[in-house]
């Protein structure tokens, strides 16, 4: 068997290609139970490290994903107990009493649908091997095996080749095992070939959906990878979608992604669009992450933090590329493209701790980063920062080339140079804007990724012919630098805007408004404030701590409608072409 290049290359005291066998039962899905078996290959060491990830690959976060773990339990081949000691919170180590096979035996609870590394109830099991499959760095590299005992209505999927049975997968490792969920359940399974690629979507849950027009743009969707790349990394690709009630978000893998969402939000358009939008994203990771990625993260530290300051290309480029492809293969139209850009702007605009922290820093800190009041003040975020800045990048290469430059040759010349198990740098990245534009860009870099980015985004629009500014029916009106949700008959502040007119006057996120200049608050804040103007002083009484308290505020001037980006009513030739370069699709307004 052919060793995959993403394997971390490693030795030890066995014969080469010796399997590592796994075996899940679910026998007790109502109570979201498994029992895990492992068989590792004959070794010689004198003990062997068993360990769970502390992380799954796509959500840079400590998760913690041994706590699920009980009944552990290590023989050797002829069935002696082997003694083993836990050593820290997600590994166990077992010695060995002689050299021998190994076989380890464990429980997972499984009951975190939201987390995308393991789930099991009485319909299906999703199964992110770091959720459920222990590994030894001993045999990562070994061929691996997974068979499954389900109830016998379920049927099984995955990114990996079936094995045995419709019920057991193989890979050539345990990396690629990692980046292989399986779905087995109750659910749907969709087939279609596209250009000599096999692709396969399954849903799980009920929901509003429509299958045909799912299959119909997912298949305009993976005939765009060749707008960016010069070929495609797999053969077979699993679009894998939870229809659920809570759980919402998405992942992506070596040759599948998982994609939540609420099982009623998939019929209105704009709900549509946010599942179209995210399977782009993650189809996109593909490339970008799974086949070439930052130093840093080659190969993966399952058990630690992996840091790295270009998150920010990873996942906001992505984020940034998805709109592209949407627009370019007409699944999306110029004024909804337009609409998600606003939103993103806009976002970016009422964050003010894009002046506080880099793509660079919140790319590193990711692993640490918190969200809330404090996060929108102090902190950016890699998806919508990174797409801006993405963007800035975009646009500033094709206005220099007139059109013949783009961003996306970058991300090509990292996919030809820089595949795995190769990695890359800032400085590699800045040596590819080199090569394709004979420009130095590490002053740019500077400026918008090493320090907080400060994109000037009427100079930047006016290029591809857009404007961005309030609509004309917008209104003057008064306005308080935060935002607020009704609880019961007040409203509780759950932003306040680092050093805005609601900061300065002493107010902080949890404060419950109950009036303004003895007036009780209405329904949210434009309303409550409507009888108010511009650079009013008003006296705000409000909660904290149970005790009612007041400040004086001089109110801020503000718009009943948000900024809006919009075409250009009479484009140049110049700003026309640089916006068809730029988004692969003819400015509307064009002169024919």
């Amino acid at each position: 068997m052919k060793k995959s290049l993403i394997a971390l290359a490693c030795t030890a005291t066995f014969s080469v290609y010796a399997d590592v066998d796994y075996r899940i039962s679910i026998t007790q899905p109502q109570h979201h139970l498994a029992e895990v078996e492992v068989k590792f290959p004959k070794s010689s060491q004198s003990s062997i490290d068993v360990q769970l990830p502390d992380w799954r690959t796509g959500r840079y976060e400590i998760l913690d994903l041994a706590n699920g773990v009980r009944f552990f339990d290590a023989k050797s081949q002829n069935g002696q107990v082997q003694k083993w000691e836990k050593i820290d919170k997600s590994t166990w180590r077992v010695h060995l009493s002689e050299p021998t096979e190994l076989t380890v035996k464990y429980q997972i609870y499984a009951n975190e649908l939201g987390l995308r590394a393991r789930h099991i109830d009485d319909t299906h099991a999703f199964i992110d091997a770091s959720g459920f499959l222990m590994f030894s760095e001993s045999f990562r590299s070994e061929p691996v095996s997974v068979e499954l005992n389900v109830p016998k209505d379920w049927r099984s999927v995955s990114g990996m080749d079936f094995a045995d049975s419709k019920h057991s997968f193989k890979a050539d490792n345990y990396d690629i095992l990692l980046d292989s969920p399986i779905e087995t359940g109750i659910n749907q399974l969709h087939k279609f070939e596209v250009d000599g690629r096999k692709y396969e979507l399954v849903i799980w849950g009920d929901g509003n959906y429509d299958v045909d027009q799912m299959l119909a743009d997912l298949k305009k969707l993976v005939q765009t990878g060749t707008l960016i790349w010069h070929d495609y990394p797999y053969d077979r690709y699993v679009f894998m979608v939870h229809a659920t009630s809570g759980a919402r978000g998405a992942t992506e893998h070596l040759n599948s992604t998982i994609i939540q969402r609420h099982r009623n939000s998939f019929k209105d358009r704009d709900d549509y669009i946010g599942f179209i939008s995210t399977a782009a994203h993650e189809f996109i990771h593909t490339w970008n992450v799974k086949n070439y990625r930052p130093a840093g993260m080659v190969p993966y530290d399952y058990v630690a933090p992996n840091y790295t300051d270009l998150l920010w290309l990873a996942e906001g480029s992505t984020s940034y590329f998805e709109d592209y492809l949407l627009l370019s293969a007409g699944i999306t139209t110029n004024d909804e493209y337009l609409n998600m850009l606003t939103k993103r702007v806009n976002r970016h605009l009422k964050t003010p701790g894009r002046h506080i922290q880099s793509v660079a820093a919140t790319s590193f800190d990711k692993w640490i980063n918190q969200g809330g009041d404090h996060g929108i003040n102090y902190s950016t975020n890699i998806y919508s920062e990174g797409a801006l800045v993405s963007m800035a990048l975009d646009i500033d290469l094709l206005a220099k080339s007139n059109g013949k430059i783009s961003y996306r040759g970058v991300h090509k010349a990292l996919y030809k140079q820089h595949k795995l198990p190769h990695s890359f740098t800032s400085e590699d990245v800045k040596n590819i804007l080199k090569e394709l534009t004979d420009q130095d860009y590490s002053a740019w870099w500077n400026e918008y990724v090493d320090t907080p980015a400060n994109i000037d985004f009427d100079k930047l629009f006016d290029k591809v012919g857009l404007v961005y500014g309030y609509p004309e029916s917008a209104k003057v009106i008064a306005g308080l630098n935060g935002t607020a949700r009704q609880k019961g008959e007040l409203l509780e502040l759950t932003h306040v805007a680092r050093e805005g007119n609601a900061w300065q006057a002493g107010l902080t996120a949890g404060d419950l408004i109950v009036a303004f200049d003895k007036h009780h608050v209405r329904k949210d804040l434009k309303t409550s404030l409507e009888n108010f103007e511009p650079g009013q002083t008003i006296t705000i009484d409000f909660i904290r701590r149970d005790k009612l308290m007041n400040t004086k505020i001089k109110l801020d001037r503000d718009h009943d409608k948000p900024k809006k980006i919009t075409f250009m009513p009479n484009p140049s030739n110049e700003q026309a072409l640089l916006y068809k370069a730029w988004m692969g699709v003819s400015h509307p307004n064009e002169i024919k």
